[in-house]
């Protein structure tokens, strides 16, 4: 074997491995995208925690003590459960309700009005596939939500219902699946009156 032989099968070999490695990484990234794609993308939405009992006139009351206990629980259920982005309402009583469990995952609270319910679907709709969300909202516009996301219709939460926690997961496929659970105190607090959003 000759030394220019040598060299010319050194280089081929050295291209061949080369290219090896290229379609091996491109192979490996189209994998891990598709792997991420394929994650379903999982929607948390509460009710706001309790509000205080105040007068018709204020439409924009803070948290009870038994709202702020309730908010401290939503940290503690979901402080390590991998949320990466939290919604609130313009209105206090939504944004009391995440500030805990966000100040302790570090995520800024994406404020989207109350009203608006298709500009937050459609912020829901745009991000990853395999994120999850944490949405608090109201007792008219959760149920909303969670039709407009493909979920299915629920009427209108109780006005002293607080407990209620929903788990949408929606599919690469854009099959979605609820799961309705009850968490914190179920005892209703007398005094809340209707405060639409």
């Amino acid at each position: 074997m000759t030394k220019n032989y040598r060299q010319s099968l050194a280089f081929v070999l050295t291209g061949c491995f080369a290219l090896t490695v290229v379609f091996s990484g491109n192979s490996f990234s189209g994998a891990l995208a598709a792997h991420q794609a394929a994650q379903p993308k999982t929607i948390i939405l509460v009710r706001h925690a309790e509000k205080m009992v105040v007068p018709p006139e204020n439409k924009d009351p803070d948290l009870s003590v038994q709202g702020e206990a309730r908010a401290k629980e939503i940290a503690r259920m979901f402080g390590s459960s991998g949320i990466t982005a939290i919604y609130a309402t313009q209105f206090k009583r939504t944004q009391q309700t995440v500030k805990l469990l966000a100040d302790r995952l570090r995520v800024p609270v994406t404020v989207v009005e109350a009203k608006k319910t298709s500009d937050l679907v459609s912020q829901i709709r745009a991000r990853s596939a395999g994120e999850t969300i944490f949405i608090a909202g109201h007792n008219n516009t959760v149920p909303e939500i969670i039709a407009a996301l493909g979920g299915p219709s629920f009427p209108i939460i109780p006005e002293t219902d607080f407990d209620n926690l929903y788990i949408l997961t929606i599919q690469a496929d854009g099959v979605t699946k609820l799961v309705h659970l009850k968490y914190g105190s179920a005892v209703p607090v007398t005094g809340q009156s209707m405060t639409k959003p």
